[in-house]
């Protein structure tokens, strides 16, 4: 059978473990070549440490120094179920622009906990972005047992807190389990030290979340990246976000509403008869439209939202704070657009979750906020939870990033 593909972003504070998480995984299941493993014991000695599995993943020298992972990493591995993708993003508080990159990008999350420490102010910022991304599929790890022996108490003294404050962000955790990433104790074993734990381990649990929902079943949203000519024709090239798309079928353009029929699809040299959400293809049409890049394709029957005014919620990046009619730049999709902020109905303290202010005038560094944004042009969007990347924004000034949002 065909193996299911996951993938996952390992959030949560600096240090609390999750390069070492990560390197463990990957040798407990079999993910290693034999010098990988060399070059890591060298390292190690050369540190004057034991073997650190964290140097796995923290693969830059600058990393290695500052002991914390400054990149957002892309790591491949399988377990007998299914394949994954591990998202490993930075937990620095400088370094938030990286992780909510990372998180974008995955179907699951894990939040990782040292428990000898607790739960951290960045702990809960990161669960508060989990949130904003609409990730739903998602595991707490409380990491670092073995500093607390192993201690039933402690465990679940720092559950309850993880569960209080994850019901204020609406989300449920699927698991909260117990681990010690640098001694390899409930990773895909069970431990004796352990005894009393009787859930599952982390690699049964990470097997257990259920794939999302496959946008191919959905209405067709093709967003255009980009159009070539080639052999007098016309191609319009980009990714299949959500729905299928067929050879002789009568598709929209929007924003002009301009109507087309399919005469061919080519994806590398190939001319299937039908393509599919998640693939990157070309079409060719039966007649010359004005088409550009961050137009969009959709079912002719279907409708989509098109709009110039839309409510999003934010996290907001930049030292210099959003403010109310100062000019942005939006990217969703392929489409970019000027925009301001028309009003700030609540700004939001990203690490406790309470509201600071209604119809704010700003919103600063690392808050986040409910926001009303207008656009010069009228946009495609989506609900994040029907079609993310139609309901996945970024904010720059300057080109720099200095925000992100979704479209609830």
């Amino acid at each position: 059978m065909k193996k299911d593909f996951l993938s996952i972003v390992i959030t949560g504070h600096v240090d609390h473990g999750k390069s070492t998480l990560i390197g463990r995984l990957l040798l407990e299941t079999g993910s290693l070549p034999k010098e990988k493993i060399e070059e890591i014991k060298k390292i190690s000695r050369q540190l004057g440490k034991d073997t650190e599995m964290a140097y796995l993943t923290d693969q830059l020298e600058e990393e290695r120094r500052q002991n914390m992972t400054i990149d957002t990493t892309q790591i491949f591995f399988k377990s007998r179920k299914r394949n994954y993708v591990i998202i490993d993003s930075p937990g620095h508080l400088e370094l938030i622009k990286n992780m909510i990159t990372g998180s974008s990008l995955a179907q699951a999350a894990i939040l990782i906990v040292d428990t000898a420490e607790g739960v951290k102010e960045q702990t809960r910022r990161h669960a508060y972005i989990i949130s904003m991304l609409g990730i739903t599929n998602v595991i707490a790890v409380l990491n670092k047992m073995d500093l607390v022996n192993y201690s039933r108490e402690k465990f679940k003294a720092i559950s309850g807190e993880i569960e209080k404050f994850f019901k204020t962000l609406d989300i449920k955790p699927s698991f909260i389990i117990p681990i010690s990433a640098k001694e390899g104790v409930n990773i895909s074993k069970n431990h004796s030290r352990l005894a009393w734990y009787k859930g599952p381990t982390f690699l049964e649990a990470l097997d257990s979340l259920k794939t999302p929902a496959k946008a191919a079943r959905k209405f067709l949203r093709f967003p255009v990246q980009d159009i070539y000519g080639a052999g007098g024709k016309k191609i319009m090239v980009g990714k299949i976000l959500s729905g299928t798309l067929s050879k002789g079928e009568e598709i929209k353009l929007l924003p002009s509403y301009s109507e087309a029929r399919v005469s061919a699809i080519e994806i590398f040299g190939k001319t299937p008869s039908k393509a599919k959400a998640g693939e990157n293809i070309g079409i060719v049409l039966d007649k010359d439209l004005a088409v550009k890049r961050g137009d969009v394709f959709i079912d002719k029957r279907n409708s989509a939202g098109l709009t110039g005014r839309f409510k999003g919620d934010i996290f907001w990046m930049s030292s210099a704070p959003l403010e109310i009619n100062k000019p942005l730049n939006l990217r969703l999709a392929t489409q970019e657009v000027k925009c301001v902020a028309e009003k700030i109905e609540e700004r939001i303290d990203s690490s406790t979750f309470q509201t600071i202010e209604e119809n704010a005038k700003q919103v600063r560094i690392n808050e986040s906020a409910v926001v009303i944004f207008k656009t010069d042009r009228p946009l495609v969007i989506e609900k994040f939870s029907e079609v993310e990347e139609l309901g996945r924004f970024v904010l720059e000034r300057d080109s720099n990033l200095v925000g992100a949002g979704i479209i609830t």
